[in-house]
């Protein structure tokens, strides 16, 4: 089973992986863009596997860069704030 069948447990895998980039001091910033990077691939390259996924790539495939970007630093925040659960 892959972490993005599930929505919980993809939550709770990007919190992991943020906490571990946070312990080696990583920015905000880079945070922020890393996960823009790993959405704009999902959105590219990955078939939704559930309905929130869904709505996540229907919202990357029509907004604008810097709207992509707010997604994203959006979804870090969501996983920052809680996401393992």
């Amino acid at each position: 089973m892959s972490v993005l069948d599930n929505w919980q447990e993809w939550k709770s895998f990007l919190g992991t992986k943020l906490n571990q980039a946070a312990t080696t001091g990583m920015d905000n910033e880079t945070i922020n863009n890393m996960a823009y990077q790993v959405g704009d691939y999902l959105a590219n390259k990955v078939d939704p596997k559930n309905e929130q996924e869904r709505v996540l790539s229907d919202l990357w495939s029509v907004a604008s860069k810097e709207e992509q970007q707010a997604i994203a630093s959006m979804m870090v925040k969501l996983v920052q704030n809680n996401g393992i659960r």
